[in-house]
């Protein structure tokens, strides 16, 4: 007769590895099951040239109390993101370089964009991070796009590129795919839109020295975890719950399932889920992300005064950083195909990619781009276990219809991942939080 757990998390990211180790400290009896060969969910860290590199999550900033506090605790360490020069502004087919916080786009571009984000920035505060959709006016919020609160708001060309451009840059989708009521979570959930978006004082902030995989590698060993173990179905009755996996069934008084709502819909449940929680998992997709990284010889950019970050509004690579190693002895750069780019992109010839990602990066920075040492990528969206990165992402109607459902517990099914997560919502911070909230559930 096989074993029943007292609980089996489905999902070895850093939200179920948090929820496996609450539980396992607190005298349960765990296991975590995971589809993949490896564990860390959406970060992924490999040997690149001499250095250890992210190609998947690989930041974090301040007020992200949770993620650092974890790092501090299995002796992960950070290093400061490389942003000393000027960056790279190549929107309305012309490239132009700034040194500040917001790119100069005129006069007039500054000034609505200054007005945008102060208009965002209160609307944003607005909303409760525990039930979003319970905001002054939600229905309103929900039933539009950014796209449209865009073309209401900004007129001038820069003024809208520019908050297309961040839109890509933090959620991987195009501002006509995104809930407006959504956004307006996401920047309350993250601390607001600059903080989002920024270096100093920003999202970017650090990086893991030797990776952030480390982070789930380092959780794993404190727990058992069962790799190649793919969740096909679920049979649920009053007594347990078990779990169809493609290397053979685990029964479990609880579950909690750590995997994207996206994810969670691909798995048959024997007894149906509750209707609203059925919706949410057939109505928020992931955002589409392609990340590329390629290794020079020397930082050529850094010798025109440039710090690596560039942003675009053409060509595969929208978005770019140094992502050079910690104690200056590899150089790179990282670049991202975000949203419809990327979404042209998957799938294709890895060498055409190479060559157009490659291109893109010397258009921004210089023609020594074209010419890299080592180069990789990942592309998320190809990823059958992934379905696309960085998070799950809601488009205009669900938040106000099945947001509700979120979290709300199914029986003996708990719900975890970072798109469950009220602070820092789609970081690994809010993975940490989700982990958390869903073993004192299971407790």
């Amino acid at each position: 007769m096989s074993k029943t757990w007292d609980a089996v998390v489905v999902g070895a990211g850093l939200s179920g590895l948090t929820a496996a180790r609450r539980l396992s400290e607190a005298g349960r009896d765990v296991l975590v099951l995971e589809g993949r060969d490896r564990v860390g969910g959406r970060t992924l860290s490999r040997r690149l040239g001499s250095d250890v590199i992210d190609l998947g999550g690989q930041w974090i900033g301040p007020t992200q109390r949770r993620v650092a506090r974890l790092a501090d605790e299995l002796g992960v360490r950070t290093f400061p993101q490389p942003c000393e020069g000027d960056k790279v502004l190549d929107l309305g087919g012309r490239r132009r370089t700034y040194g500040g916080d917001v790119p100069s786009i005129g006069l007039l571009g500054l000034a609505e964009t200054q007005l945008a984000l102060w208009r965002l920035e209160r609307l944003a505060r607005r909303v409760p991070l525990h039930a979003p959709w319970r905001t002054p006016g939600a229905e309103a919020l929900d039933g539009q796009t950014l796209e449209d609160w865009m073309r209401r708001h900004l007129r001038t060309a820069g003024g809208r590129g520019l908050l297309a451009i961040a839109t890509r840059a933090i959620f991987a989708v195009e501002p006509s795919e995104l809930s407006f009521l959504h956004f307006l979570f996401y920047l309350r959930s993250g601390g607001g839109l600059m903080r989002l978006a920024q270096v100093r004082g920003g999202a970017q902030e650090r990086r893991f020295v030797g990776g952030a995989q480390q982070l789930s590698e380092r959780l794993a060993e404190r727990v058992e975890v069962r790799l190649g173990h793919t969740l096909r179905a679920v049979t649920q009755t009053e007594d347990d719950v078990r779990l169809h996996c493609d290397a053979g069934d685990v029964v479990a008084r609880r579950v909690i399932l750590a995997i994207p709502p996206a994810l969670a819909d691909r798995v048959d449940f024997a007894q149906p889920l509750p209707a609203m929680r059925d919706q949410l998992l057939q109505r928020v997709p992931m955002g589409s992300v392609i990340k590329c990284v390629a290794v020079y010889d020397r930082p050529f950019w850094r010798e025109r005064g440039l710090s690596g970050e560039a942003v675009s509004d053409r060509g595969p690579v929208r978005l770019a950083f140094d992502d050079s190693a910690h104690d200056g002895s590899q150089h790179a750069l990282v670049g991202f195909l975000l949203g419809e780019t990327a979404r042209a992109w998957t799938g294709r010839d890895p060498d055409a990619r190479r060559r157009a990602v490659l291109e893109s990066l010397a258009a921004l920075f210089g023609p020594e781009a074209r010419a890299p040492t080592e180069y990789a990528d990942q592309d998320w969206i190809a990823e059958e276990l992934s379905a696309g990165c960085y998070v799950g992402v809601m488009p205009p109607g669900v938040m106000t219809t099945v947001g509700h459902a979120l979290r709300e517990p199914c029986g003996r099914l708990h719900w975890a991942g970072t798109e469950t997560a009220t602070t820092w919502n789609g970081y690994l911070d809010g993975a940490i939080e989700a982990g958390e909230r869903a073993a004192e559930e299971v407790l």
